[in-house]
């Protein structure tokens, strides 16, 4: 089969610039990537089809085609729309279906072969497939990875700040996106089942797919890339980052604490992921501070408790309330902050810490699936995770426990989560063999990728299913006269009333 991922936004090369360093560069590509390497294992061709930049601040993405060396059957394909600078995903709206659709269009029709299917990922990208299988009949799956009504709800949205959280983010926009999309994919995916029938029940998007409807809606957990993060794995890293970690806690760390294991908390610098509670939980209980130290993975800031003035806003105001906490807690000797460069480095740190018998941590308000604790298991560490989002069907299932949930707004039940897997080695063993194996049971790149290749297989054997909603008229002429009223989200997202 002939296979194209649309991912207009976040952009990929063969270096996996900036991922973990932008918002826009989140989980959704490492997703990408690895399905379309698995397939591309199998002997299917794929094309990564997202945005050209031609800019100097990011010479990465300038090429119009690239590809991953030692993988022939998979092209990322760059196509020029919005112009030539960055841009933020807020900002795409306007241009695709006046000017990226249409590229993609003419680019195949030069090739002189379009593909057999698509896969739609994120709101943007699943209402250029929409606007694509109008005019050429290629069928879509599409992936949301997040919806926006749940963003809405995560920033309380409200009715007296509901024209400021639009004016920021496209609300409307992405809401009728993702309703044009869903109607009118052949199958949509989610990541868990509470995804399935929470977020996609939105009163937003009411009318637009039944959640319990099999063959349209289906659950395809992400998985980890086991060639870089399992325990067994080796990178050309390996020796150097395992001197690299000893020698910044050495920096950070008071000398007589040097044999603790630690609490390692790697996730982008967001006030939404809470890394000011596991720094609350760690200052608030002795017996936790005994048993282990606290390292804050800060990708691009090596030593941020000297000095994180190059950091951007988000990271500083992150950076700001754990420093806030650090003084008053007295915990410098306790804590480390450090840059790991590369998920080579990452998970060659993971493999050198569990050595130690060091947990990690992930205490994030709400994680939709929640990858990174997965790929920390899948390398021999211990994982305590938040209990809201993905992570309640991850690390447990049934009366089995593959790591431990705890509530990321009660710094006591955090501390608590952390010392019953540092509390004694056999309980760490435990944890860390029974997390490791799930991963390998269930959460694996190839496992997603051969449900996805079930169901694009099915979709060139069947014909597409009837158009659902019609394109609104902002995405194919974007003018003030057919954008989207404020109104028609007020009443998708607090009343959940269809659209007339």
């Amino acid at each position: 089969m002939f296979i194209a991922f649309l991912n207009p936004q976040g952009n990929f090369d063969p270096n996996d610039s900036y991922w973990t360093m932008h918002p826009d560069f989140g989980g959704q590509l490492v997703y990408v990537k690895e399905v379309a390497l698995a397939l591309a294992r199998w002997g299917h061709r794929m094309d990564i089809v997202t945005r050209q930049i031609v800019d100097p601040h990011w010479p990465e993405f300038a090429a119009p085609l690239d590809t991953y060396p030692g993988h022939d059957n998979v092209r990322i394909v760059r196509l020029p729309f919005g112009g030539d600078r960055f841009l933020l995903k807020e900002e795409l709206w306007p241009y695709l279906g006046t000017e990226f659709a249409p590229h993609i269009i003419g680019f195949y029709q030069r090739e002189g072969r379009f593909p057999d299917a698509i896969t739609a990922h994120y709101a943007d990208g699943g209402l250029t497939a929409a606007i694509l299988q109008e005019e050429t009949g290629i069928p879509f799956t599409f992936t949301p990875h997040s919806l926006g009504a749940q963003k809405m709800e995560k920033l309380g949205t409200m009715w007296d700040n509901l024209a400021e959280l639009d004016a920021r983010f496209h609300f409307a926009r992405r809401i009728i996106a993702e309703r044009i999309a869903m109607s009118q994919a052949s199958v949509c995916t989610a990541s868990t089942a509470q995804e399935r029938f929470e977020q996609y029940a939105h009163p937003a998007y009411q009318g637009v797919i039944d959640v319990h409807d099999d063959q349209r809606l289906v659950v395809i957990p992400p998985g980890v890339n086991l060639r870089v993060f399992d325990k067994e794995a080796q990178s050309a890293v390996e020796q150097a980052t395992r001197r690299k970690v000893r020698a910044k806690l050495a920096r950070d760390v008071a000398p007589e604490r040097r044999h603790l294991p630690v609490i390692i908390a790697s996730s982008r610098l967001d006030v939404k992921k809470n890394h000011v509670g596991l720094v609350r939980a760690f200052t608030g209980n002795p017996q936790l501070q005994a048993k282990a130290n606290l390292l804050f993975v800060t990708r691009g800031l090596d030593n941020p408790l000297a000095d994180y003035s190059g950091a951007d806003d988000g990271s500083r105001e992150v950076l700001d309330q754990i420093m806030k906490v650090v003084d008053e807690g007295g915990l410098l000797g306790k804590i480390s902050l450090f840059s790991l460069d590369s998920q080579d480095e990452l998970a060659a740190a993971y493999r050198f810490l569990a050595e130690s018998r060091s947990v990690f941590a992930l205490t994030t308000y709400y994680e939709p699936f929640g990858l990174a604790p997965l790929e920390a298991m899948a390398a021999g560490l211990p994982a305590v995770v938040t209990k809201n989002g993905g992570p309640t069907e991850s690390l447990r299932e049934g009366d089995e426990e593959y790591g431990v949930l705890v509530d990321p707004f009660d710094p006591a039940d955090i501390a608590h989560g952390l010392l019953r897997v540092l509390g004694d080695e056999a309980t760490w063993r435990c944890y860390a063999e029974a997390g490791r194996r799930r991963v390998h049971d269930r959460y694996t790149w190839e496992n997603t990728a051969r449900k996805f290749e079930q169901i694009l297989v099915g979709l060139t054997h069947d014909p597409p299913r009837p158009t659902g909603m019609a394109i609104h008229p902002y995405f194919l002429q974007p003018t003030p006269e057919n954008d989207i009223p404020l109104e028609e989200l007020a009443k998708l997202y607090f009343k959940g009333e269809g659209v007339t």
